[in-house]
């Protein structure tokens, strides 16, 4: 990810004074939603937990008696479930989260959730019912996953070869969700909502493609595969068989054109329009140039 660009803090206008409304436990706080949302609520002065595997206390989604002294005194807490709510057993996990969190008597809970996926629209039913107020970003394909994630690779050699031809996504920004989870885990006016959160227009991986070659100034191409082909070369690459699983299920069941049209749950939220995708792609130009961050 390119480290050129500042913190954008033009929503801290809008929070008010959310500093004294104590500590935020951020759950997956290395990950590309939690460690944007640590730095916002930094950037407003807000105390925040930054709870994971590694940290102190230490967070682990496997190891229940590792929840409560996360907990602890907290006032909000972020729920990113690592690795997807897709897989089996999740929507219990971060359930039995949600009442722990309601026991320790925090009071805002937020999230994060995958648009067009049943198990994690499940977990939202089953959260809800027992902490009614939670909020929910509900994110459609993540723009950075272009550069901060599986597909970085592909596009620094010059071609993208994923099993999607012709299905649109508007691809959402992680700088709209991390906003967006931060106004809600500091103001109690998110309470009980659901935010659908998307970019405000929907592009095929071809012509996002495209759109990050003109932004990085390099002839980039986009080829449709098969289903076979695709996890045959993850398989030979040496990614695990889970995750592996997890890839077909979103290339199958969740980008087969369901969530091609545009929501307004960053404008519900933020009271503006969501950043668009070639945005996105001007600020982390650098990181599709081979090199350029060496």
């Amino acid at each position: 990810m390119s480290q050129q660009h500042t913190l954008d803090t033009s929503f801290l206008a809008r929070t008010g004074d959310v500093a004294a409304r104590g500590t935020v436990v951020v759950l997956g706080a290395t990950g590309k939603t939690g460690r944007r949302v640590a730095d916002r609520l930094d950037a407003l002065g807000v105390p925040v937990r930054r709870a994971s595997r590694g940290s102190t206390p230490r967070f682990d989604w496997a190891d229940e008696s590792t929840w409560p002294a996360v907990l602890d005194g907290a006032a909000a807490v972020y729920v990113a479930y690592v690795p997807d709510l897709a897989v089996a057993g999740a929507p219990e996990t971060v359930t039995r989260l949600a009442e722990h969190a309601r026991d320790a008597g925090v009071q805002r809970l937020v999230l994060l959730s995958g648009r067009g996926e049943t198990e994690a629209q499940r977990a939202e039913d089953l959260v809800a019912e027992v902490f009614p107020a939670r909020t929910v970003v509900r994110c459609a394909f993540f723009a950075q996953n272009f550069d901060e994630s599986f597909l970085l690779e592909p596009l620094l050699a010059g071609e993208l070869a994923l099993p999607v031809d012709e299905v649109r996504e508007p691809f959402v920004d992680l700088e709209d969700v991390a906003e967006v989870a931060v106004a809600a885990l500091t103001d109690d006016a998110h309470a009980g909502r659901v935010y659908e959160l998307t970019g405000p227009r929907p592009l095929t991986f071809a012509e996002a493609v495209s759109e990050i070659g003109a932004a990085a100034g390099r002839d980039l191409r986009y080829v449709p595969i098969s289903m076979d082909d695709f996890t045959t070369g993850l398989a030979a690459l040496g990614v695990p068989a889970d995750e592996v699983d997890l890839l077909r299920y979103l290339f199958t069941e969740v980008l087969d054109g369901r969530g091609a049209w545009v929501a307004d749950g960053v404008q519900r939220a933020l009271g503006r329009p969501a950043r668009d995708f070639r945005e996105y792609a001007a600020r982390e130009a650098s990181d599709w140039v081979p090199g350029a961050g060496a």
